[in-house]
C-alpha cells in the first residue's frame, strides 16, 4: 500500500497543515465545535464555538474570548488547565473570525460581537460568567462588562489592546479599502515575521508554525478576498473603539496579564519613527490601565514574555490563571 505525505501524517498521528479555506473546514479544533445559529443585521449567522466539561465541576463558566490574529483553537492550552480545575469552558469564534460565518456586509462593532457572545451565552443558560479575554479579546471582555455590567462575574486580560487610543497619539485613519488592500497582502511568511517580533520577542520555537499555517491558510483559495473583507473591517472596529476611556466604569473585578515585551500598537506604519517609539509601551500602559479600574485590578506582568504569555510559557501563566480565577 502506498501513502500519500498527508495520509503518513494522519497514521502518524501528526496534525494535518491547513488547508485553504475560509471558514478552517480542514483544520482541526482540540474539542468538538458546536454551531450557535441566529439572526442579526437582517441576517442569518453562524457562530462557531467549544463548549468543553470539566470532569469534576464547580459550578462555574469561563468565557475564553481570542484576538484579531487568533482563533478558538489557540486557546487550547487554557481549555484544559480551567477544565482541568473544574471550571466549564465556552469558547467562541467570533463573526468574522475562524469557523464562523464573514458577512459581507455586517457592521462590525465591539457591542454587537459583544451581544453576539451575550445571546450564545442564554441559550446555554450561563449566568455570571468570568471573561478571559486576549489581545482583541481583552477589548471585547471590557465592553462586554460594560453593556452586561450585572451579568458579569469577572475579567482577566491578557494583554489587551486598546489601552491607549491611537487616534489622539496621531494615528492617522485609513480607508476600508487601504485596510482591505494591506490584508490582501497576508501570507504565512508576512504572519510569522510580525508574530515573531511581536509576540515572542523573536524567539520562534516550532510549535507556533501551527498557528501560523491555521491563520495563513483562511487567506490562500478562492475564499481568500471574503476573509481579507472581514479582517479590514475588524481592523477599523478596533482603531475606531479603543476602550481605554471607559475602565474606570467596569463593575466587575479585574486582573491584567501582561508581557511586558509586547509592542502591539494600531497604526504604527502609518507615523513617523518618534511618534512610533511612544505606542505600544506595555509596562507604563499596564500600570495606567491598572490605575483607572475603580472596581479594583490586580497586575501581573512578566519583563520577559512579550503578547502571548500564555503560549510562550504556558505552565507558568496557566497556574496564575487559575490562581486569579479561583480568587473571583
Amino acid at each position: 500500500m502506498f501513502l500519500t505525505a498527508q495520509g503518513f501524517l494522519a497514521l502518524a498521528g501528526l496534525a494535518l497543515p491547513a488547508a485553504a479555506d475560509p471558514l478552517l473546514a480542514n483544520f482541526p479544533y482540540p474539542f468538538p465545535v458546536a454551531q450557535h445559529t441566529f439572526r442579526a443585521q437582517g441576517m442569518d449567522l453562524k457562530m462557531a464555538y467549544m463548549d468543553v466539561a470539566p470532569s469534576k465541576p464547580n459550578g462555574r463558566t469561563v468565557v475564553l474570548l481570542h484576538g484579531k490574529n487568533f482563533c478558538g483553537a489557540t486557546w487550547e492550552g487554557v481549555i484544559r488547565a480551567v477544565t482541568e480545575a473544574g471550571y466549564r469552558a465556552i469558547v467562541p469564534d467570533q463573526i468574522g473570525f475562524c469557523k464562523s460565518d464573514k458577512p459581507r456586509d455586517y457592521t462590525y462593532g465591539l457591542h454587537e460581537l459583544a451581544a453576539n457572545t451575550h445571546g450564545l451565552l442564554r441559550i446555554l443558560g450561563i449566568e455570571n460568567p468570568i471573561l478571559i479575554g486576549h489581545s482583541m479579546g481583552g477589548m471585547l471582555a471590557v465592553r462586554m462588562a460594560l453593556s452586561f455590567p450585572l451579568e458579569i462575574g469577572g475579567l482577566v486580560l491578557i494583554n489587551p489592546i486598546g489601552l491607549e487610543d491611537w487616534r489622539a497619539k496621531g494615528v492617522p485613519e485609513r480607508t476600508l479599502d487601504e485596510l482591505f488592500a494591506t490584508e490582501r497582502k497576508t501570507d504565512a511568511a508576512r504572519i510569522k515575521a510580525y508574530q515573531s517580533k511581536v509576540y515572542y520577542d523573536g524567539k520562534w520555537q516550532p510549535e507556533y508554525d501551527r498557528w501560523v499555517r491555521m491563520l495563513a491558510s483562511m487567506y490562500e483559495g478562492p475564499g481568500a478576498e471574503t476573509v481579507a473583507w472581514a479582517q479590514a473591517k475588524t481592523s477599523r472596529m478596533i482603531f475606531s473603539d479603543p476602550v481605554i476611556h471607559e475602565l474606570e466604569s467596569v463593575r466587575a473585578p479585574v486582573a491584567l496579564l501582561i508581557g511586558e515585551k509586547d509592542t502591539t500598537a494600531i497604526g504604527r506604519d502609518r507615523v513617523a519613527p518618534d511618534v512610533a517609539a511612544t505606542l505600544g509601551n506595555y509596562p507604563e500602559l499596564a500600570r495606567q490601565a491598572a490605575a483607572r479600574f475603580k472596581s479594583g485590578a490586580r497586575l501581573k506582568t512578566w519583563p520577559e514574555l512579550g503578547h502571548s504569555p500564555h503560549i510562550k510559557t504556558p505552565g507558568v501563566v496557566h497556574a496564575y490563571i487559575v490562581e486569579v480565577l479561583s480568587s473571583f
